[in-house]
Parts: C-alpha cells; sequence; structure tokens
C-alpha cells in the first residue's frame, strides 16, 4: 500500500502511519483547483511522504464533495501534505505549489470555475505566513502581474471521500464502469488545459518542466 493511502486510512482512524525512515514530519495545506492534480503534483515532489485530497477554509464541519462543489460552504478544494522537512522544506515546497498552479486567476483554475476552485496556501504559523507573502511577491515580481492566491492562516481540514484519494493512480472503475479513474483523470488533465497553461505562464520555471 503507498504511503499516501496508508497516512489517508489512519487519518480516518485518529492515528498517523508513516514510513519509518521519514525523520521530521511537517503537514503543510495548499489549495490549488482540483485536488487529484495537486495530489498528483506533490506526490512526485522528493521529501513528500503522502497526501490527502479534501477541504479546508470553510465553514461548514466535515462536508462532503457534493456540498462543496454545490457552493457556499466557503471551503476549498485543499490537499493536506505530509513532508520530511530534513529533505524539503516549507519555503521550497511553497515556490513548488505557485509553479504548478495558476497563481494569476482569480476565478478557479484551468477549465474549473468557481470558488471551490480559488488558490489558497494555509499556513501553519508565523513564520510560515512570512515565507508565503514572500513568495507571492515574488511571483508577482517575476509574472508582473497580481498575484490571485490568498495567503491564509490554517483553519481545519477535512479529508474527502475515499473515492477521490489517489484517483489519479487509481485502476479502480469510475461509477460508470467505463474506464479506470487514472484513465479519466487523464483525460480530464488534458482536457481541462492545466499544463498548457502553467507552462504558458512559468516557462522554464513551470512545474512540469523540473518534473516532467
Amino acid at each position: 500500500m503507498r504511503a499516501t493511502s496508508l497516512i489517508f486510512t489512519a487519518s480516518l482512524l485518529g492515528f498517523a502511519v508513516l514510513p519509518a525512515q521519514a525523520k521530521n514530519l511537517q503537514t503543510a495545506l495548499f489549495a490549488g483547483g482540483c485536488f487529484w492534480s495537486v495530489e498528483k503534483d506533490f506526490d512526485h515532489i522528493p521529501g513528500v511522504v503522502g497526501t490527502i485530497s479534501g477541504f479546508s477554509g470553510g465553514t461548514v464541519a466535515n462536508p462532503t464533495y457534493h456540498q462543496v462543489a454545490g457552493g457556499g460552504t466557503g471551503h476549498l478544494e485543499t490537499v493536506q501534505v505530509t513532508y520530511d522537512a530534513d529533505v524539503i522544506g516549507y519555503e521550497a515546497l511553497v515556490n513548488e505549489f505557485f509553479r504548478m498552479t495558476d497563481v494569476t486567476d482569480f476565478g478557479g483554475q484551468f477549465c474549473d470555475r468557481g470558488e471551490e476552485y480559488q488558490t489558497a496556501v494555509f499556513a501553519n504559523s508565523a513564520s510560515e505566513l512570512a515565507i508565503a507573502n514572500a513568495a507571492s511577491a515574488n511571483a508577482a515580481a517575476i509574472l508582473g502581474q497580481d498575484i490571485a492566491t490568498a495567503i491564509l492562516p490554517a483553519s481545519a481540514f477535512y479529508a474527502a471521500e475515499e473515492y477521490h484519494q489517489n484517483f489519479y493512480a487509481s485502476n479502480e472503475l469510475t461509477s460508470s464502469g467505463s474506464s479506470t479513474k487514472a484513465e479519466r483523470y487523464k483525460r480530464y488533465r488534458a482536457g481541462c488545459g492545466r499544463d498548457a497553461r502553467v507552462l504558458e505562464l512559468w516557462g522554464s520555471e513551470a512545474f512540469s518542466v523540473k518534473h516532467g
């Protein structure tokens, strides 16, 4: 079982099961549009040991996916990232996140529109807030545009239904039974134009250029 699946299962039971080799585990919350895509990208960063798709930033406790998608909860699709801070620091994670999203989009991300798809960094401390704000200022200077990504104090995180976890990599059939989740995700990502837009915006600094 992958580390991500272990973490998700354990989180539902109220305890953590994490790779024994990880020494300095920390968590961070990022909202970057479709949580399937944000999870996929973070899972490819060395030092990240687990990701969970979910929701944060809103006022409704334990929301369902359909509640958030319907609007009015205030929640954003968010990914909780567990990482080994001895391998990758918070500043590097924030910079990676900025370069996997369209930080100039105030209405959502790519083909996904609406409040639940807006971008945000949820910081756990004053030092993380300062790091995230500095990264935002740096992005504005590089791109010469206003940055839409909100920098906010962390709030409660709620895991999404298990159906959404590791969606991009799953060989399980979708509810329609016509394809696997991974196949559906691949079509969705290409059709939504995520990678093309990030490459257009960030050029050689785009996440896909560094991580393939």
